[in-house]
């Protein structure tokens, strides 16, 4: 059973920063992508940022301003947030994406997916 376990959220002013982290549990034979989103009221979940194929992908809205990066072993991926705006306040998500590769024939599963609890970062003052 795979898991994610978020932290780093918070209340802060605009113009600051934050750094949200993400931790990953449990057996994966190849992981497609590591990444963010995020949800505000009455939208969308949206993708914040990504590392996939070993390369980052960020939305246009983040894009300078926030940095995704993840340990060598795969385990760990953060997000550093600078220049935090309002309209960045919402619910952030990590988000994984990999395959499992099973001991017998007929057993493997491609592009699983699993989401964190969610951290709430909230830009106001």
């Amino acid at each position: 059973q795979v898991q994610l376990m978020e932290s780093g959220g918070g209340l802060v002013q605009p113009g600051g920063s934050l750094t949200l982290s993400c931790v990953r549990s449990g057996s994966i034979s190849t992981i497609n992508s590591m990444g963010w989103y995020r949800q505000a009221p009455g939208k969308q979940r949206e993708l914040v940022a990504e590392i996939r194929s070993g390369s980052a992908l960020y939305s246009d809205s983040v894009k300078d301003r926030f940095t995704i990066s993840r340990d060598s072993a795969k385990i760990t991926v953060n997000l550093q947030m600078d220049d935090l705006k309002p309209e960045d306040t919402a619910t952030y998500y990590c988000h994984l994406e990999y395959d499992i590769y099973a001991t017998w024939p007929g057993g493997n599963e491609f592009n699983k997916e699993s989401w964190g609890q969610g951290t709430q970062v909230t830009v106001s003052g």
